[in-house]
């Protein structure tokens, strides 16, 4: 149990100083009674997976008539949905209170409850940034056939509040979709096999355990190395066990003592990561902006020269001034590299250094002039 702390006067929250917050550690007890006890904006992400509110009723079997081995335990059972929400409202209060003013929200639910959830959260002042269906390749069946197989979760991501300005690592997210954008349909399997934390007997530690792939994204994609997550409802340590791996520090809370022991030792034998540098994530947006004239004062390339686009359609001079000049319908067009590869393409906006083009041997081998302006950034980051 956190020692209580005195209630702060109404003023502008300060981020927390991260020596007095329990990093990387799991806390028994109450979730919004220890979330309302650590200091304001002190977390850069909440990832919760809170109770789902199932409202199960008699025994699910399988057609050879096995008990399916279904969420079944007191947390998981409200009284109605008033009290589902008045427990999802005071949640959620806690965790906004404990957000860093850009900091993120991330909650998991079913159909039975993401509704819900994703309404109280806008009542809160919560952002909406995206839903991400979590698509299951691995699905339970539906057992009894009188509804379509449940083949997905939700993900709502959203920012404190609509001016944040949340973490999106999106030349990350995109490298590891092999170039192309990460879209909001993730087809991850289901928790099973080795991955699956079992008793001495045999049985299922927990029975919603998230797998790992899944939260690695989640982290991957909102947080930095070194950030802090908070997972209120910690379960099987998943969220512990990936922000381990990828460098960031997490807060577990959980009010069951035999989850807590088993996700402790779960993420003690998970490996820590030790190279900074494999951590980073790549931003072109965070990259020094370099003009297009530095390229002429450095002599990479030189007044009078052609530039083309990739497939030789389209041909522009370099001018003294940095601008490019074109003929078009018999008349002399002059802008910037941006400008012109917009005007010979007829589009609204181009990046002129990705659209051209230079013959790098004089031998007709065409090169992006993005090769130049990434020189001239090494150079300069290593001065």
């Amino acid at each position: 149990m956190l020692p209580a702390m005195p209630k702060a006067a109404k003023k502008p929250a300060r981020t927390a100083d991260v020596s007095v917050l329990p990093l990387d550690r799991i806390l028994i007890g109450d979730s919004i009674r220890i979330m309302n006890e650590l200091p304001e904006a002190s977390v850069d992400a909440v990832f919760a997976d809170p109770p789902y509110n199932l409202q199960l009723g008699g025994d699910l079997l399988r057609p050879d008539h096995s008990q399916v081995d279904a969420v079944d335990d007191d947390w998981d059972k409200f009284a109605d949905f008033a009290a589902y929400d008045a427990f999802t409202t005071e949640w959620l209060k806690a965790a906004k209170r404990i957000l860093k003013p850009d900091g993120c929200l991330w909650v998991i639910g079913s159909y039975h409850n993401i509704f819900r959830v994703g309404s109280i959260l806008q009542n809160l002042g919560f952002w909406i940034l995206n839903d991400i269906v979590w698509c299951k390749n691995n699905p339970m069946p539906n057992f009894r056939g009188k509804r379509f197989t449940n083949a997905h979760e939700t993900l709502i991501w959203a920012s404190k509040s609509k001016d944040a300005k949340p973490c999106f690592n999106y030349e990350a997210m995109k490298n590891m979709n092999e170039e192309k954008q990460m879209r909001s349909d993730w087809h991850l399997p289901i928790c099973s096999g080795n991955e699956r934390l079992r008793t001495e007997t045999g049985e299922k530690v927990h029975p919603t355990q998230k797998p790992l792939p899944l939260l690695y994204r989640v982290i991957m994609s909102s947080t930095k190395p070194g950030d802090i997550i908070l997972d209120p409802f910690f379960g099987s340590g998943t969220t512990g066990a990936a922000a381990k791996l990828l460098g960031r520090h997490f807060i577990g809370i959980d009010r069951d003592k035999t989850y807590a022991k088993h996700a402790e030792r779960r993420i003690a034998e998970t490996p820590a990561a030790t190279d900074a540098n494999v951590l980073t994530t790549f931003s072109k947006r965070e990259e020094p902006r370099i003009p297009f004239g530095i390229i002429l004062e450095r002599g990479l390339l030189r007044p009078g020269q052609y530039l083309f686009d990739e497939r030789q359609r389209h041909k522009a001079k370099v001018k003294a001034d940095a601008t490019l000049q074109v003929t078009k319908a018999g008349d002399n067009i002059t802008g910037s590299i941006h400008k012109v590869g917009a005007l010979v393409q007829g589009l609204p906006a181009c990046n002129g250094w990705t659209f051209w083009c230079f013959d790098a041997d004089g031998r007709g081998n065409l090169v992006s002039i993005d090769i130049l302006r990434q020189r001239v950034r090494a150079e300069a980051t290593s001065h």
